[in-house]
């Protein structure tokens, strides 16, 4: 599985402006800064220090502001309202490391999920295509494809591969088989369906023979447009039911 994306300068910078440490310093200098006026009773240097006072509590301000914006608030259970308050605070704990995990993946550009959520995401990724106006309103995909039936049985994915399609876009599909595979009737018969269906959807369909190409041209991925690929384990087996799938929304050129 490919590494996260790097995370940039920005990533960087606004990781550091929304830091428990940065918001702790400004809170305890804001509080700081009216005692030690008060304590030097100077005029010019209480005025001073009333102005970065001031200044202090615009930028709490702006960078409270700032933080909800970027931020996804969530209302935390009560433990004591659960019927083991201690077994159930573990247990949050633990679902709130993994979410928190997971939302830091987003937050970096990088999604992960099971094979068997695959399907639902390939759905949402060509609705948003189509609702969201990006250019090109084009899918290019590769699929390993050890079992015809398997994509014969996604009729949601197929649904709204025609209906990208039918709103002016494109899809461009490359099935790469084995050559052993395509030499077995049963497996010609049931890709040769597969095709002539996806050909009636509008799809655009390419074939590959898997045994002629390199191992890092045989991917089972989609493009869509310029905003993300998604990185698919091989189908058909158990290894793809129990693997893990990777969407990167960052660098999608490479």
């Amino acid at each position: 599985m490919s590494a996260p994306p790097r995370r940039d300068l920005g990533d960087r910078i606004a990781e550091a402006l929304s830091s428990q440490a940065l918001n702790a310093l400004v809170g305890i200098a804001g509080l700081a800064v009216p005692v030690v006026a008060w304590a030097k009773q100077q005029a010019g240097l209480t005025s001073i220090l009333l102005s970065v006072e001031t200044v202090l509590l615009l930028l709490m301000v702006g960078n409270h502001v700032w933080l909800r914006s970027i931020c996804i608030q969530l209302r935390r259970a009560n433990d004591r309202d659960m019927a083991d308050a201690r077994y159930f605070a573990l247990i949050r704990a633990q679902l709130e490391r993994e979410l928190m995990a997971d939302f830091g993946e987003i937050a970096d550009g990088h999604l992960q999920v099971y094979a068997s959520e695959v399907p639902r995401l390939s759905v949402l990724l060509f609705r948003i295509l189509i609702e969201s106006g990006s250019q090109p309103k084009r899918v290019l995909a590769a699929d390993l494809t050890t079992n015809p039936n398997l994509l014969t049985q996604r009729r949601e994915y197929l649904a709204v591969n025609r209906q990208l399609i039918e709103a002016g876009g494109t899809v461009q599909r490359l099935f790469i088989c084995w050559q052993n595979d395509l030499a077995r009737a049963d497996f010609a018969r049931s890709l040769l369906e597969l095709i002539d269906h996806h050909r009636s959807l509008g799809v655009q369909c390419a074939l590959a023979v898997r045994d002629r190409l390199r191992a890092d041209q045989a991917i089972d991925f989609v493009v869509v447009a310029k905003a993300a690929v998604l990185v698919e384990e091989e189908q058909g087996d158990a290894e793809y039911l129990r693997g893990r799938s990777s969407v990167y929304f960052k660098q999608v050129e490479r």
